[in-house]
């Protein structure tokens, strides 16, 4: 146990303890980025292979990153950590940290896993087959801060790519955008880009678009309306969910990956896309006016643009090794930069899936 702030090479001691790396060697790449993922557990490796499959490299030849993720028991570490302050809206505690000369421990309250992320190591440690999901979290936030570092924004947003013209959707939290973007994936021309976590750069008189490797994840809400979800949850279950009060169900926290190659065929996922149009969802369940849809100027509806920008969370550190602070928010006039080729759209009035994929549909993957 480290009784007072350790160093690198003490907390990494701490929590490899005494378990061994397996020789398999897991490679991952996004765009020009390669990491490499190694750990103690045969099925941990197998699952983020499924997982990742495609973007899994052959060649874990230059590799800027190493990630190793211990099977193991939670770390009692000793260390005193400060509560993450989260985004306005969010309740409850999620994160922690703790930052010492030459990186940045991260613990996640609710389940005990622990995260050293620092130049030279990074490490995910704790009961990590129980709660994979956030190990795949770590994974891509690596990504994230090498796109980051390259100069993209990031946003709070799900996107689609229509023979190579990508749509993007964003709206406060639990508005729809996943529900969506999973309907407008019926249609068999679309790519899936990303669900939650867009990354948006200027280029060259266009904005690209970048998403992370991270399959939705999604609510009861919107599994039992979609056929093509129906198997993420049994009859049973899915009619007695549509029993419950629309309000209640739609307000229903509990996560399904949606395995998008498996439920929508081969060649359905493609992370990367020139960003034509970006809607903001800011409708109500409970509005008595139809849904509209309208083109917007956002520089002069930044209220939207709240809805749009995210963050950067825990997990990041800049080119120079400078770590985020909670209170570092977003600078609306670079997102109004990266957006200049974009049109804006707003979806008001009443929520209204049906009518509001048919205009996606007919207007902005046109």
């Amino acid at each position: 146990m480290i009784a007072t702030m350790g160093k690198l090479t003490q907390i990494k001691q701490l929590l490899l303890d005494d378990y061994q790396l397996l020789p398999a060697r897991l490679c991952l790449r996004l765009q020009d980025y390669r990491l490499v993922v190694r750990s103690n557990s045969a099925p941990l490796i197998e699952r983020l292979q499924a997982y990742f499959a495609h973007v899994v490299e052959q060649s874990c030849d230059d590799v800027q990153a190493e990630v190793m993720v211990l099977e193991r028991d939670i770390v009692n570490t000793g260390l005193e950590f400060i509560d993450w302050k989260r985004e306005p809206g969010k309740t409850g505690r999620k994160d922690a940290i703790h930052d010492f000369a030459g990186g940045r421990l991260v613990q996640k309250v609710r389940t005990g896993m622990l995260f050293l992320q620092s130049a030279q190591t990074l490490i995910a440690a704790g009961p990590s087959l129980e709660y994979d999901n956030q190990v795949i979290n770590f994974i891509n936030s690596q990504f994230l801060n090498s796109l980051q570092n390259d100069g993209y924004r990031l946003c709070h947003a799900a996107a689609l790519s229509h023979h190579g013209d990508g749509l993007a959707i964003a709206g406060l939290s639990g508005g729809g955008k996943s529900t969506l973007m999973l309907n407008l994936l019926e249609d068999g021309a679309t790519q899936y880009v990303t669900n939650d976590r867009l990354l948006l750069r200027k280029q060259q008189g266009t904005t690209q678009a970048v998403g992370i490797p991270k399959l939705p994840r999604i609510n009861p809400g919107t599994i039992v309306n979609n056929p093509r979800l129906f198997p993420l949850i049994d009859a049973q279950s899915r009619q007695r969910l549509l029993e419950m009060d629309k309000a209640a169900l739609w307000k229903l926290e509990q996560k399904y990956d949606v395995d998008i190659t498996g439920l929508y065929g081969n060649g359905r996922i493609r992370h990367e896309t020139a960003l034509r149009r970006f809607l903001v969802l800011n409708w109500q369940h409970d509005c008595p006016e139809p849904l509209q849809l309208k083109r917007v100027d956002i520089a002069q509806r930044q209220d939207l643009l709240a809805a749009i920008m995210k963050p950067s969370g825990p997990f990041y550190v800049d080119a120079s090794g400078l770590f985020n602070a909670d209170d570092a928010m977003p600078q609306a006039t670079a997102y109004l930069d990266a957006l200049e080729h974009v049109a804006i759209y707003e979806a008001t009035g009443r929520v209204d899936f049906p009518r509001l994929t048919e205009l996606c549909l007919d207007e902005l993957m046109v």
